[in-house]
């Protein structure tokens, strides 16, 4: 009889916080990363004895290591988000979205949850600002347009419009 063959743990994917919502701040991450990856490796070559405090961290960096159980001080650890970054910026899908008016925070946040549930667990977000659009918003991908602004929708109807517009006067 043949061995059985051990089945591999299942491969746990590295959760990304609601705070890390687009490329800016993957791309902060990885230049703070970066650089504690640098304090940590210059200080073995540091005078013993004159060992500086550790740098601040920020509370995005703080909360990717936590919810995905890391410490920053070790190695392997910062290897791991190090990649996860890296492979973020190459391939998540990123949504840009323009509104009329600048988002609260609540609002962003709950935007991004609902991407990350229903469109992609790695989902990235540009927020910017059109003014213009009234009301609504204009929603981009890599190859497709959606526009739900109410600008749009009175362009769509204009017809209409003029037409109940001139047939009360």
């Amino acid at each position: 009889m043949a061995p059985k063959a051990q089945s591999a743990a299942p491969v746990k994917r590295l959760e990304l916080p609601i705070l890390i919502f687009g490329p800016t701040e993957v791309r902060r991450l990885q230049r703070e990363l970066e650089a504690l990856e640098d304090y940590l490796s210059q200080s073995h070559i540091r005078e013993p004895g004159k060992q500086e405090a550790l740098p601040k961290t920020s509370r995005l960096l703080d909360g990717l290591a936590g919810n995905n159980n890391k410490n920053l001080l070790i190695p392997e650890d910062r290897q791991k988000l190090a990649k996860f970054l890296r492979d973020l910026t190459q391939k998540a899908p990123i949504m840009h979205i323009s509104l009329a008016a600048d988002p609260s925070s609540a609002f962003t946040a709950k935007l991004v949850a609902w991407l990350r549930t229903n469109v992609h667990p790695y989902a990235l977000l540009q927020l910017g600002l059109q003014p213009s659009i009234a009301a609504g918003c204009v929603l981009r991908t890599n190859n497709k347009t959606f526009d739900f602004s109410l600008r749009h929708r009175f362009d769509e109807q204009r017809d209409l419009l003029v037409k109940s517009i001139g047939g009360r006067l």
